[in-house]
């Protein structure tokens, strides 16, 4: 099995007296979909903002790339080659795909943007990631379908050379075949070489293109297996009862002995 491209273990987060998160061990690989499942307040946004650097954690170690990092914050996690797509996707209506993939971090000087630049870029990361629904990179993002923004969302995240691309939800809203163009796309970021992880509440779409499978109960990681090991009813019963089998926490008579 690879070393992780990013390893964090022992991860603790607290806000006030309510800890969060409790000694998280969590790991990606270069090349695999991992999913981060869990009822809701399980810790999985909290996790993902820790990751992102959007809260300071407070205990725990990260090493990235086999060496050890420090994420104080967004522009860490963005150096190191983090990239979150957030629910919301963070796309503006009023600008197209060109301007959308590049916003704050455009190319030209000060008083002149190099759009022909700009623009190859965009067209060239689409191709590579055999996006075939979006007819112009110039089209206004108003004018796209759920699935295309997401779509230019993860586009925009694989543009800047990143490593680990971490999405969430990326398929909630989305129609049949929306949704099956959205999971292509998730497989062919890992078959390119990057770390996914794809935080989910259909088992369906985790099960189609995750490799593993990571349970968060309560704050804590209860279960990290290979997607082929389980099946969907055990993963249920990790999410909503932190066990299933020998899997999860220990019962309470193990404990007690």
């Amino acid at each position: 099995m690879s070393e992780p491209i990013l390893d964090i273990t022992g991860l603790n987060k607290s806000f006030g007296p309510v800890h969060v998160l409790h000694d998280v061990d969590f790991g990606v690989r270069a090349g695999e979909v991992t999913a981060l499942v869990g009822d809701n307040g399980a810790g999985k946004s909290t996790l993902v903002k820790c990751i992102a650097g959007i809260h300071p954690y407070d205990t725990g170690s990260v090493r990235f790339n086999g060496a050890d990092a420090h994420i104080r914050g967004p522009k860490d996690a963005a150096e190191l080659g983090i990239e979150v797509v957030y629910q919301d996707l963070a796309l503006a209506d009023n600008l197209d795909i060109v301007q959308n993939m590049f916003l704050g971090r455009e190319r030209g000087s000060s008083w002149l943007l190099d759009e022909a630049s700009m623009e190859k870029a965009a067209r060239e990361t689409l191709a590579s990631l055999g996006v075939r629904t979006v007819k112009s990179v110039r089209t206004p993002v108003s004018a796209l379908s759920g699935g295309q923004r997401q779509t230019v969302a993860i586009a925009k995240s694989v543009l800047w050379n990143s490593k680990v691309v971490i999405l969430d939800e990326p398929t909630a809203a989305l129609g049949v075949a929306q949704t099956k163009q959205v999971l292509d796309l998730v497989r062919r970021l890992a078959e390119q070489g990057l770390g996914v992880v794809l935080i989910s509440h259909n088992m369906a779409d985790v099960f189609e293109v995750a490799d593993r499978i990571d349970v968060l109960y309560l704050g804590r990681l209860v279960a990290d297996v290979q997607t082929k090991d389980v099946t969907h009813s055990q993963v249920v019963e990790l999410i909503t009862a932190g066990r299933s089998g020998e899997l999860g926490l220990a019962r309470p008579e193990a404990v007690a002995l």
